[in-house]
């Protein structure tokens, strides 16, 4: 099972960074869990500094954009 973590406050580019995410996996036929973090704390003990961010097994794949669910498959391949 992927887990897809988006980081950030809630914003609108960080909703829509999880909506693509989920597409992504769906058209993938991936099993996947998404989480969503909003706290500043955890944010940032990712090295994230820019947000909405895009965290696939631990690895930060994004950071300060929202990518088109196309991009985020090859992220998940």
């Amino acid at each position: 099972m992927a887990l897809i973590q988006i980081l950030g406050p809630g914003c609108p580019k960080c909703r829509q960074l999880a909506e693509n995410a989920e597409a992504a996996a769906k058209a993938l036929g991936v099993d996947y869990y998404i989480e969503k973090i909003t706290e500043i704390n955890k944010i940032t003990a990712f090295g994230v500094m820019m947000t909405p961010a895009l965290v696939v097994d631990g690895q930060v794949k994004v950071v300060g954009k929202v990518p088109s669910p196309e991009a985020i498959k090859a992220m998940l391949k």
